[in-house]
């Protein structure tokens, strides 16, 4: 026991991509009495970290990582943020465990999906007697809750849309490929891929402006997690700059998974929403497809 009548325990390291999500998660974990050493991953982590222990390294350097782990006493990570691009094998430094499965390795890097890269990455963490939790065991408040988080609710149109939405999202996820769709009026118009959900929401407004699509009826961005997904990484998530991106492409609202989506910076994400004239409400998976919330 530690003399403030705690369980000794090691130290929590946060694997820091792009975006807010890492901050929110480091802010949590101080929060709740921890002292997280972050890894902010070379040309991919975008946060001031100087007010933390952290260390820069690039997205393959297992070896570097594993150093880290040992030089901080860490026995848990969370792996938080995007991440654009995949390391070239030739940026590849392995530990001896990562040698022994080098083929596979590479060949995951280079052909899987982002779900089956993660999950590679977990395995090989935890092979090294390392935890891998979830941004969301850190962080539980980020996660979605069932209904409108605003002023605006979905209309029978909408829930029509979230349903269709919901469908493609659901097959998209099976293959791999993506978190998100976007349906107008029961059509599905756009598919998430590699490039990210604003970019996706950007294509949209693009064919609403050549008319591409209906302009009378708006639609719903609906993000879900993938079927197969380890909900330990990579979980879909939404902040303001989703609500903004929705309301430029003509959208009447986004709906996320419940329990199994993040909402970053919620009270300002509401705000966002309701002074934009949209909905973002958390559904649940088995009611969605069949539009019910």
């Amino acid at each position: 026991m530690a003399a403030n009548g705690q369980t000794d325990r090691g130290r929590l390291a946060i694997i820091a991509g792009s975006g807010f999500l890492p901050a929110y998660v480091a802010e949590a974990a101080r929060q709740a009495g921890e002292n997280p050493v972050i890894i902010a991953l070379t040309d991919e982590a975008d946060r001031d970290w100087s007010a933390f222990d952290h260390a820069n390294l690039g997205v393959g350097n297992f070896a570097g990582l594993e150093a880290m782990f040992r030089r901080y006493g860490v026995d848990r990570v969370v792996m938080s943020g995007g991440v654009a691009r995949r390391p070239p094998w030739r940026e590849v430094h392995p530990t001896w465990r990562v040698i022994r499965q080098l083929p596979s390795t590479i060949r995951t890097l280079l052909s899987g999906g982002d779900n089956a890269v993660l999950q590679m990455v977990i395995r090989l963490i935890e092979a090294g007697g390392v935890r891998v939790v979830g941004a969301h065991e850190i962080a539980p408040d980020l996660l979605a809750t069932t209904g409108p988080l605003g002023r605006l609710s979905p209309s029978k149109e909408d829930f029509r849309d979230i349903a269709q939405g919901a469908k493609a999202a659901d097959a998209l996820g099976l293959l791999d490929v993506g978190q998100g769709a976007v349906s107008v009026g029961g059509r599905v118009v756009a598919l998430e891929g590699a490039e990210g959900t604003d970019q996706m929401i950007e294509r949209v407004a693009g064919l609403r402006a050549e008319r591409r699509i209906s302009t009378r009826r708006r639609g719903v961005l609906v993000k879900l997690c993938k079927p197969q997904q380890d909900v330990r990484a990579d979980l879909p998530s939404i902040g303001v700059s989703t609500v903004l991106n929705a309301k430029k492409a003509g959208l009447a609202g986004v709906a996320v998974e419940a329990g199994r989506a993040l909402v970053l910076d919620r009270d300002a994400v509401i705000a966002a929403a309701d002074d934009a004239g949209i909905f973002v409400c958390g559904i649940d998976r088995g009611l969605a497809a069949e539009g019910f919330m």
